[in-house]
């Protein structure tokens, strides 16, 4: 199962997103430096709701017994500081943890608040996140620096894999020694495949949690903090999500039908944190297809880009193994007919085979054979 890491300075409403987000009020929330030591890890599930759909068609022919939303695991990892590269802090425990997601979720305070400390006196957004990001650039700079060295005795033998991965590190180490950001779009399908490898931290997906006060949530843009988030962000080319991880807090101790109400009072639509958990999942760069049938409606996560054998293993080793067909019907030629019987007849559903990459809303019956 994929992860996505929370980090922050201590202090910035980590420990109260995660609470939040995972609904499980294990990771102890307090007002001062370093509450977080061992991370916490909960599951969290995919809001989509596609996945009523699909339970509304189905329950057409029989009462469906189960619904599985996808899933994904979030670590809330321990605050960190200037120095961490070097150990200070809890630095060398942050850095180890972090090294195991898959992707972070870096929460920066936007709000003002004399009442809750700020470890540098100040808020500050850009001054906070750079401190955080420099941080996992001077590891991965001295992490390289080692590497290199190592790969320039391997290319001498002409170690192919060697020349290439050393090729690639010596393009971005001068830009992580500068605290940039490593762009993807500007790498070839095989860099990016060695880059993923490398497990470096400064180029894992990011986006930014900017947390907000009660007040400030229903208009962020009057929030000069957060403004100037979004436009250093938007150079970066990450996504920022508006929260205000107090109010998701208290949210998650409410019915259905009162959290409506309440973000209705607020003036809000939708619930920070459904948001901050899709904007994560598309971060890890995920989608979703659907199997749906009376025992069960759900939704299987996968990384784009895999093929209906993949995919088909996502189930099961066997489904791969012996993988023949996929039936693909995609979701709104599904909705439309109401299920698979008149998508059929239609033509609508296709037969496709081991070649055949995956699509978001696909609802697919995989036949195999073992």
């Amino acid at each position: 199962m994929l992860k996505a890491g929370i980090v922050g300075l201590p202090n910035v409403g980590k420990s109260t997103l995660f609470n939040a987000l995972t609904s499980s009020y294990q990771a102890e929330s307090a007002n001062y430096p370093f509450c977080t030591i061992e991370p916490n890890i909960g599951i969290v599930k995919v809001p989509d709701t596609r996945l009523q759909s699909l339970v509304t068609i189905v329950n057409q022919v029989g009462r469906c017994e189960k619904v599985t939303p996808a899933a994904f695991e979030f670590m809330d990892i321990a605050g960190l500081v200037k120095g961490a590269s070097k150990g200070e802090g809890l630095g060398n425990q942050f850095l180890a943890n972090i090294r195991e997601v898959d992707a972070i979720v870096h929460v920066v305070r936007c709000f003002e608040d004399d009442d809750i400390t700020h470890v540098e006196g100040t808020v500050d957004p850009i001054r906070d996140l750079e401190t955080i990001y420099i941080e996992l650039c001077m590891a991965d700079a001295t992490s390289l620096q080692k590497r290199i060295e190592k790969l320039k005795k391997q290319a001498k033998a002409q170690d192919k894999d060697a020349m290439a991965d050393l090729a690639l590190f010596e393009k971005i180490k001068p830009i992580i020694d500068e605290g940039g950001v490593v762009r993807r779009n500007n790498l070839n399908e095989d860099e990016i495949k060695r880059l993923d490898q490398a497990q470096l931290l400064s180029v894992k997906p990011m986006l930014y949690a900017a947390n907000l006060s009660e007040a400030e949530l229903t208009d962020p843009g009057n929030n000069p903090h957060y403004n100037h988030l979004v436009k250093h962000a938007q150079d970066e080319g990450r996504l920022v999500v508006p929260i205000c991880a107090q109010i998701e807090a208290e949210l998650t101790q409410l019915e259905d039908d009162e959290r409506a109400s309440y973000l209705e009072s607020l003036g809000v639509k939708t619930s920070g944190v459904d948001q901050l958990i899709k904007a994560s999942f598309d971060t890890l760069g995920l989608i979703n297809y659907f199997t749906a049938g009376v025992k069960e409606v759900r939704a299987w996560p996968f990384e784009r880009g895999l093929t209906a054998p993949q995919c088909a293993g996502i189930i099961h080793t066997d489904f791969e193994k012996g993988f023949i067909r996929a039936e693909v019907t995609a979701f709104k030629d599904y909705v439309a007919c109401a299920g698979e019987k008149v998508a059929k007849e239609k033509g609508l559903t296709r037969l496709e085979g081991k070649e055949y990459l995956m699509q978001d809303g696909d609802v697919v019956h995989f036949r195999f054979n073992v």
